[in-house]
């Protein structure tokens, strides 16, 4: 017994054996160097910016009586944001002290949309959220909108409030359910660049309900004009009317 077991430690392991670890090793550094390869494509894609046919920036600075100013967004909160186009603006409407902050942002990777919401955004720069209702309002066409009214309060340095509308807009269809575009699904990358598979969060905000209501029912059509409808159609691009008011 002893030495068979001498002799069986002294035979050489079968040939197999001899390049088995080898091709384990390159095999290893090959699977390696593709994830990396497919990993910096993939980011690379993500990184890129996907343009609309016509930017919002073109949206317009009168809309009825409504006249707007531009309001800078910083650009640290720009780069976490990761929108690929953005409008923020004030409007005043003529005649009244009805004003209202107008903030729209587009995305044609859905998933980076995933979390940016009133309700959690606007405690993070002190607000206190008092509540959160679904509402619908309507489009002075007749388009219903589902929406979410949040009503948010500062405590100091005096009693302050704020009343914010929100809805999204998901490949041209209007909801106010952040789990339409949640899913697995949606978390895959836009490699064919695509802007009309994209999602809009839209944000109208001031310190009476009346104002964010009676300006989404102003904007919401001309709003739906500069996205793409469900069939990729971007309006306001096909008609070539930049910076001309829309007719309700």
């Amino acid at each position: 017994m002893e030495n068979f077991t001498n002799m069986a430690l002294e035979t050489d392991p079968p040939k197999s054996g001899k390049w088995i670890w080898p091709v384990v090793v390159l095999l290893l550094i090959f699977s390696g160097a593709t994830y990396r390869s497919v990993a910096g494509y993939l980011q690379g894609i993500n990184e890129n910016i996907i343009t609309l046919p016509m930017a919002l920036n073109e949206f317009p600075m009168e809309i009825g009586q409504w006249i707007g100013k531009e309001v800078p967004i910083p650009i640290n909160i720009q780069e976490v944001a990761k929108n690929d186009d953005f409008l923020s603006r004030i409007y005043i409407k003529r005649g009244t002290n009805q004003w209202i902050n107008i903030y729209i942002a587009f995305t044609a990777r859905p998933r980076t949309m995933i979390g940016h919401q009133p309700q959690i955004c606007y405690p993070a720069q002190g607000w206190i959220l008092n509540r959160t209702d679904q509402a619908v309002e309507f489009s002075n066409s007749g388009l219903e909108i589902p929406c979410l009214l949040h009503r948010f309060h500062l405590p100091v340095p005096e009693y302050e409030e704020l009343v914010v509308l929100n809805f999204y807009i998901v490949n041209g269809r209007l909801t106010d359910d952040e789990s339409v575009f949640s899913g697995v699904g949606w978390r895959t990358p836009n490699i064919a660049g695509d802007p009309a598979r994209y999602v809009a969060q839209v944000q109208l905000s001031s310190v009476s309900e009346n104002s964010v209501r009676s300006a989404t029912r102003d904007f919401s059509n001309l709003i739906l004009d500069y996205l793409p409808d469900q069939n990729g159609i971007v309006k306001a691009a096909e008609l070539g009317k930049s910076g001309e008011e829309n007719e309700f």
